[in-house]
């Protein structure tokens, strides 16, 4: 079964732009051109990654992240965003609402399908890896896909899931926002390293008492406490 792509702008030839490179990479490609349809698509027709603008009638991306993040069922949507403005808070804002990637318009279709192909791999824990990791009161079921802090569930977007899981199988060891970007978002080439950043941010926040683990290593990257 082909993984199913829902495209959200409101300018008709981004659209088809989208689709027509999308469904040539071998995607189920839906459309929407405002908020309320894109809401409603996500509802009836469940796409397993969300492209989403930012400027949008009704509802904008920001709003729509949002909703989507709040709500279980979409909680871990993978969502790429493209946003026309260059300016960086703007990327930044994307990322802090829930986005898992963004990329500025105009864009390269070839990138833009490798970021949601990216975006869709979800890498299997290499063989012999612990299935489960602990750290006081935090949980992290690799099998389960599930995160608890003091036995209540943590809803975790896929990357920061991943991103925990990382940090927790290499705990003590510091990890390079660079190789963060290769190993979590599967990129070769880097990117604005404020991606992670802005993932350590939400991270930290979603954990409350047990985001004391995550040790920032100045000007490199992260860390998570060796000791409990």
């Amino acid at each position: 079964m082909k993984p199913k792509v829902l495209v959200v702008d409101d300018e008709p030839d981004v659209i088809e732009l989208l689709e027509f490179n999308l469904r040539q990479a071998g995607f189920e490609v839906i459309a929407a051109e405002s908020g309320p349809e894109a809401l409603d698509k996500v509802r009836t027709r469940s796409p397993d990654a969300l492209v989403l603008d930012l400027m949008l009638p009704e509802i904008d991306g920001l709003e729509i992240c949002k909703r989507l993040r709040r709500d279980p069922a979409t909680a871990r949507l993978p969502i790429l965003m493209l946003t026309a403005r260059a300016a960086e808070v703007d990327r930044i804002l994307g990322l802090e609402m829930g986005a898992d990637d963004y990329l500025a318009k105009p864009f390269s279709p070839r990138e833009l399908v490798l970021r949601v192909k990216k975006l869709l791999q979800r890498p299997a824990p290499p063989a012999g890896a612990p299935s489960r990791f602990q750290a006081g009161d935090l949980v992290l079921d690799v099998a389960r896909h599930t995160v608890t802090v003091r036995g209540r569930p943590v809803e975790l977007t896929a990357t920061e899931f991943n991103l925990l899981a990382l940090l927790m199988e290499r705990r003590g060891r510091v990890q390079s926002r660079d190789h963060l970007l290769q190993v979590v978002w599967g990129y070769d080439q880097l990117i604005d390293t404020r991606t992670v950043d802005t993932h350590m941010r939400r991270l930290r926040e979603k954990l409350g008492s047990a985001a004391a683990y995550l040790e920032t290593v100045r000007k490199f990257g992260y860390r998570f406490a060796e000791n409990d």
